[in-house]
């Protein structure tokens, strides 16, 4: 059941399903990436709207929470997703026999192996790509557009649509209970920024919501950056 949203969150829901609308009219090979935190499920019930059967791209990095794991498996069922599990070229065991345990001694190598390479392989199909980002989530996305050109290693350029970009963890958090959206249970015991779980902490700065990733050696795995 639908319940009321204040008016102010109601008209950003509204620019964004019109934003989302106008994007996607005659669009072809769209997809969203989802780690299943609370703005990726929000922008992913909207797009769900308008392409029911849209392509969900998760990250399956081996080294997820139980409860990520779990919770992914629930809304793929309840939803129908079209759930597309991305996997990196080596398994865990073979990262870690060939590397060491990279997520403690070198984090960017283990993104890159882990979720940077497999992500940008994926994406090759699809001309249009949407994500739950916001720029409130980090300093690293303060000047994040609602619509970006991104750009992968082969060349090949895509739209990249953020339609949350301007909303606000209370707009985020208000629109899935006023649409009864349950959200990954680990926000109930204190996380606030969810990725693999060698690599997220409950955050020391209760200003940064990221803060409890990589322990605060750095902000970003890598997916959202330009390919140089």
């Amino acid at each position: 059941m639908t319940t009321q949203l204040p008016v102010e969150i109601e008209e950003r829901a509204g620019a964004a399903r019109q934003f989302l609308r106008e994007r996607l009219a005659g669009a072809r090979n769209v997809c969203v990436t989802s780690s299943f935190q609370a703005e990726d499920v929000v922008v992913l019930h909207m797009v769900r709207e308008l392409v029911p059967q849209v392509p969900v791209l998760f990250l399956e990095t081996g080294y997820h929470f139980a409860e990520t794991l779990a919770y992914r498996d629930r809304m793929a069922a309840e939803w129908n997703l079209n759930l597309v599990n991305v996997l990196p070229e080596r398994t865990v065991a073979e990262q870690e026999s060939e590397f060491g345990i990279l997520n403690q001694s070198a984090p960017d190598r283990c993104c890159a192996l882990r979720k940077v390479e497999p992500l940008f392989r994926s994406l090759a199909p699809y001309s249009v790509w949407i994500t739950g980002l916001r720029r409130q989530q980090s300093k690293s996305r303060a000047h994040l557009q609602q619509e970006e050109s991104f750009t992968l290693p082969g060349g090949q350029t895509l739209a990249k649509l953020s339609p949350l970009a301007e909303w606000t963890t209370r707009d985020v958090w208000l629109y899935a209970g006023a649409h009864d959206i349950p959200l990954l249970p680990l926000y109930d015991k204190g996380y606030t920024s969810i990725g693999c779980e060698p690599c997220t902490s409950l955050p020391f700065d209760p200003n940064d919501p990221r803060s409890g990733r990589w322990s605060g050696q750095k902000l970003e795995c890598g997916i959202h950056i330009q390919a140089s």
